[in-house]
């Protein structure tokens, strides 16, 4: 496998689907994105499926997912006549943590809110990662104050996988203009204010001014609004 320095050199000058293309002809079948079915990953998964039928997405199927995000996985696989990889968590570890904690629980702390978080994300994600070297992202950089020193690729240490952010310095204006030029479904949950989408309980629409990621764990403090899947290590 080519180190973070070589892959820089070779990927130098590359527009997005360019990139797309290199990393899929070099690592075939060991390259994934992962998609939680927002606006980001619905452009990545355009481009992908435009190169190749046969890439890989899989999504994390939280048991608590809004069920507009359902219909646009049934969406997404009709339009390009592809199924998207499910990988949902462990029973067992749902079961124990409701039953010893609540159904929910996570809105009474950050530290139960993470457990969840752990639990319906972080392992599945460790499960779907390990048959992968290069894990696609649909991250950019402009989206939360916790993403801003993220690049367009990295090593994932938590993971022991390269990671590849396409979309890193795209802006939110180019995301949509792609989408609508190019006709690619979208969660409907967009047209009533949810700009980001992460579990139903956990969602809510952003009010006018606010930041985008205001509506995910709204609860929170800014910094500690992440589920952990994109954190590095030491931080």
């Amino acid at each position: 496998m080519k180190n973070i320095d070589e892959l820089k050199k070779d990927i130098e000058g590359l527009d997005t689907k360019e990139l797309l293309e290199f990393f899929l002809e070099n690592y075939d079948d060991k390259i994934a994105l992962s998609s939680s079915l927002g606006a980001e990953d619905q452009v990545l998964s355009d481009m992908l499926f435009s190169i190749t039928k046969s890439a890989r997405v899989f999504t994390l199927d939280t048991g608590r997912l809004p069920y507009e995000t359902y219909d646009l996985i049934a969406q997404t696989n009709h339009k390009y006549g592809v199924k998207i990889e499910l990988f949902f968590p462990q029973n067992k570890r749902v079961e124990n943590y409701v039953n010893t904690k609540g159904i929910n629980a996570f809105y009474e702390s950050i530290e139960n809110r993470k457990e969840c978080c752990n639990i319906r994300k972080m392992e599945p994600l460790k499960r779907a990662l390990e048959s992968v070297d290069v894990w696609i992202t649909g991250l950019r950089a402009s989206q939360s104050v916790t993403r801003d020193d993220m690049s367009l690729i990295e090593y994932d240490e938590n993971f022991g996988v390269i990671k590849l952010n396409p979309l890193i310095s795209w802006s939110e204006k180019d995301v949509w203009d792609y989408i609508k030029e190019n006709k690619v479904p979208y969660n409907e949950l967009h047209e009533k204010n949810y700009p980001s989408i992460g579990c139903a309980p956990c969602t809510r629409p952003v009010k006018e001014g606010e930041d985008i990621r205001a509506g995910r764990w709204w609860w929170e403090e800014p910094i500690h609004k992440e589920c952990g899947l994109h954190k590095k290590v030491g931080v």
